[in-house]
């Protein structure tokens, strides 16, 4: 009997450990779900009821308010303007064939835009707001409005867009804003929520386009209540955006107005810098375009006009455009020889007319040669032969080195389209990118700013005044922001040898004043605001010896574009300079007939802040510059909204 018992109690225990396992785990399986019901119901309480609130709360982003432009003075350069529009609501019109061909009784309605706004109601639900007529007169609003009854569905609404009162005189340096594209988005790493607005719009171009980090501004957002089916029943708060910022630029309207002007019908571009402080003052390029054109979609037919003319309205020639530098490259050719202490002032080169370099004959351009010629006279009479001869001594990796200094071939930091870097090449360069050893005739070529070298009209006016001031002048477009002034471009001293700036200055000085300079023809007599420069003519083709023998061909028997490149730059006054100027005339001729009057009129309407006296010109020169004066002082482009060009 003893052993059934000990059998017995053995099962019991073996019974209680399970019972014990088996309630341990069914105690722990309790616990844990209590622990998570008050997870979810205490410590995630928030969360849930979030999620549940989002299921009826939309929060709609609100567009912010695009920062202005103005100029030095405070004229306004890029404005916000009421645009008013006509919105129609599906479920509100009933027939909306019948309320679209009311409409169209008191509004025009483009054919195009109203197939698409069809399109649109089809497909959107019946409460989303539809826009059928966009950029709407204040006119068609009023009758619109007080029609109102007869068209259900209807609603006049108003907005803001970017509106160019300037127009053509600042597109190529404020630029445009358009409506956000698939392509702009693309562009983007993580594009921002408020660039998929409806109606949204970046910048472009232009500062518009490179300035776009401060004058977006910040969008602010609204909480809206909507019911099943997404329409919006009430507003419950918002949170209002910030506006982007004001920037005010260093260019004049009224002198940029003036320069874009002067330059006409040309294909050109002129820039004009303040050489104390850097600040661009004009920066014109011809010919221009209408950015207002640009703000809602250009038409095809418009873009096609601009992007097919043969002077290429469409592209900023002050910083993209790239020409032979010519003969203003001569300075900084004499500069490496003097800084390296290769010639002295005085020393002379005889020119017969041509100088024979490694078997090849490089030709003056004065047939005949200019004889003995020292370092002023060489400038002033533009003697190519002397600069052949100094290159030889010098070298190109010099020169080179010398032009990077003054600005050339370097991509200088402004918020503009397409700024271009330009060459000032050297022996590396040909043989990095070209494969090919450097030639003795390509340093000839440079030293007279032809060959190789390119240069913008933004990079010589750089040049130009380093040389007359002898500091590392930098151009500055933006003057403040949101009233914060921007760092000057001042620069600090080059470290050149100052009696070899002074003689080169005194050479630029006799270019425009004395009777066998290239440019006299172009000066200033007003005393205190005469000025210093110098004439440029670049080559666009080669010129054969069965030509020269024959007699080079004169550039206005040439087509157009085979015409050589004008060129001028110059600072003024002489004795305490205050702007440097650059013009470049595509195909122009030469640099003394067409580019060198431009800047000098350019200078002195920057000299005196407006239409200088008649008595700043020679004589002879008075009655067709009281004409032009007269054609040309109109006045600037009107605040109409349309966006026409000025006649």
């Amino acid at each position: 009997m003893r052993r059934p018992d000990r059998l017995s109690q053995a099962l019991g225990r073996t019974t209680s450990r399970r019972a014990l396992l088996l309630g341990g785990v069914q105690l722990a399986f309790a616990g844990g779900l209590a622990l998570r019901m008050r997870q979810l119901q205490v410590d995630q309480a928030d969360q849930f009821r979030l999620l549940a609130e989002e299921n009826r709360v939309n929060i709609q982003l609100i567009p912010p308010t695009r920062g202005e432009l103005f100029d030095r003075e405070g004229k306004i350069l890029a404005r916000n303007s009421p645009s008013y529009r006509i919105v129609i609501v599906r479920e509100n019109a009933g027939d909306v064939q019948d309320v679209v061909a009311r409409l169209s009784q008191l509004v025009s309605l483009d054919e195009e835009d109203l197939i698409d706004a069809i399109e649109e109601i089809r497909k959107s639900p019946p409460f989303v707001p539809v826009t059928l007529a966009d950029r709407v007169s204040w006119d068609e609003i009023s009758k619109v409005a007080v029609n109102l009854p007869a068209l259900p569905g209807i609603t006049p609404e108003v907005g803001l867009t970017r509106e160019y009162p300037q127009r053509g005189d600042f597109a190529h340096v404020v630029g445009y804003v358009g409506p956000v594209s698939d392509y702009d988005l693309s562009q983007i790493e993580d594009p921002e929520p408020v660039l998929r607005i409806p109606r949204f719009q970046l910048g472009k171009v232009g500062i518009e386009a490179k300035r776009e980090d401060v004058l977006r501004g910040k969008a602010g957002a609204k909480r809206v209540e909507v019911n099943a089916t997404g329409r919006v029943m009430r507003e419950l708060d918002r949170r209002e955006g910030e506006a982007g910022a004001d920037l005010q630029l260093t260019v004049s309207a009224d002198l940029q107005n003036y320069v874009q002007a002067r330059l006409g019908e040309e294909s050109a571009a002129a820039v004009v810098l303040d050489v104390d402080s850097g600040d661009i003052l004009a920066s014109a390029s011809a010919p221009s375009y209408d950015p207002n054109l640009f703000v809602r979609g250009i038409s095809v037919a418009d873009y096609r006009a601009l992007n097919e003319h043969q002077y290429r309205p469409l592209a900023n020639k002050t910083v993209q455009g790239l020409y032979p530098p010519g003969s203003t490259f001569k300075m900084i050719t004499v500069l490496a020889a003097l800084e390296e202490g290769m010639i002295g002032t005085e020393d002379t080169v005889w020119c017969p007319g041509h100088l024979e370099v490694s078997g090849r004959k490089f030709h003056c351009w004065k047939r005949g040669g200019h004889g003995h010629v020292d370092l002023v006279t060489s400038l002033k009479r533009s003697c190519d032969v002397y600069y052949y001869d100094l290159a030889v001594k010098v070298g190109i990796d010099k020169i080179s080195a010398m032009a990077k200094r003054f600005g050339l071939g370097v991509k200088h930091d402004l918020p503009m389209s397409a700024v271009a870097t330009g060459l000032a090449p050297n022996r590396d360069w040909k043989e990095r990118v070209r494969g090919e050893s450097w030639r003795v005739g390509d340093t000839a070529n440079a030293s007279i700013g032809q060959g190789y070298m390119l240069s913008s009209p933004m990079q010589l006016a750089v040049m130009t005044a380093r040389l007359a001031t002898g500091r590392s002048v930098t151009p500055r477009l933006v003057k403040s922001i949101n009233g914060v002034e921007q760092p000057s471009g001042a620069g600090a001293p080059m470290g050149l040898n100052e009696n070899n700036l002074r003689v080169l200055r005194r050479a630029m000085y006799a270019v425009c004043n004395d009777r066998r300079g290239t440019a006299y023809g172009s000066r200033i007599i007003a005393d205190g605001y005469r000025m210093a420069g110098k004439t440029g003519t670049s080559q666009v083709r080669n010129i054969t010896e069965a030509e020269r023998r024959a007699g080079v061909i004169r550039n206005e028997d040439l087509p157009w574009e085979r015409r050589d490149h004008a060129l001028f730059v110059d600072f003024a006054p002489y004795d305490r300079p205050k702007y440097a100027v650059a013009v470049v005339v595509e195909h122009g001729g030469g640099g003394s007939k067409a580019a060198a009057p431009i800047a000098r009129d350019v200078t002195l309407q920057a000299l005196y802040g407006g239409t200088p006296p008649l008595d700043a010109y020679p004589t002879k020169d008075r009655d067709r510059i009281a004409a032009q004066q007269r054609a040309l002082n109109q006045p600037p482009p009107d605040d109409r909204p349309d966006g026409s060009d000025r006649a």
